[in-house]
């Protein structure tokens, strides 16, 4: 009769002791928040209590509100993303390669990038008026110049014997951007994008408050005049998990495995 041994695997173990321990400090704090309404009698309308925010969540799942909300901001900051990324990648090469390109543009990048983000919600709303083009623009210019900063780092770090060795291989202008200088630089352009969505995200936020009738940041407004705080808390725990899902499940994943894929750690 043959011994059969049980391998014991610490993968699930460790995920489900991360998980746990990322959890906790959240409930921890619901816990907190609860105790400190309870014993000190919070008025509802300065700050809710955790059962008033769950029956006003679950008050705007019922009607649909919460869907439209949601799905209204998600899709304004997959346009205004995508958008920035098709331009600033292409831009943050060519600013790498070429020395005319990135002393003459380098000024009004560090000039602009103080700008980018909330700072043109005004201006946006007079040209592109109130609704889906000022937010969306609003986006783009809180993606567009963290990404192209980015990729203009990732294509500076590329060693230049790297290159002279592909154009000694024969390599042309094409085979050089895809299959040097636009891999070399990936990782640098995927933590770019992490970080320009977080910086997009608040700046959804704030144009949403003042430029749309639709979004999570509409949503806080609004009940901002009628004092329903618990819509308010409700609105903010959403906009934060939404963030946390976003960034743990898919775009921190995204980065690790583009900085693995090309070399610069170990899986």
């Amino acid at each position: 009769m043959t011994d059969e041994v049980v391998s014991f695997s610490p993968l699930p173990y460790r995920r489900t002791l991360a998980a746990v321990k990322f959890i906790a400090p959240l409930l921890a704090l619901v816990a907190l928040w609860q105790a400190v309404v309870t014993v000190f009698a919070v008025d509802p309308r300065v700050f809710p209590s955790v059962p008033m925010v769950l029956r006003a969540g679950w008050s705007t799942i019922v009607d649909g509100t919460l869907v439209a909300h949601v799905g209204a901001s998600l899709w304004r900051v997959t346009v205004g993303t995508v958008i920035a990324i098709l331009t600033a990648v292409p831009l943050g090469i060519a600013m790498g390669v070429s020395k005319g390109v990135s002393t003459f543009l380098t000024p009004l990048f560090r000039f602009f990038s103080v700008l980018a983000g909330i700072a043109w919600i005004p201006i946006a709303t007079l040209w592109f008026g109130y609704g889906f083009g000022a937010i969306t623009f609003v986006i783009f210019n809180a993606v567009f110049f963290v990404v192209a900063y980015n990729t203009l780092m990732g294509v500076s770090t590329i060693p230049m014997p790297l290159r002279h060795a592909a154009a000694a291989l024969g390599a042309n202008r094409w085979q050089m951007l895809t299959q040097v200088l636009l891999p070399g630089a990936l990782p640098n352009i995927v933590t770019g994008i992490r970080t320009g969505i977080g910086f997009a995200w608040r700046g959804l936020i704030a144009a949403e408050m003042i430029a749309t009738n639709v979004g999570l940041g509409y949503m806080l407004f609004l009940a901002r005049d009628f004092y329903r705080t618990e819509v308010i808390v409700f609105a903010m725990i959403v906009i934060g998990v939404i963030w946390l899902v976003l960034d743990r499940f898919l775009l921190a994943p995204l980065e690790r495995a583009t900085v693995e894929r090309w070399g610069l750690v170990q899986s």
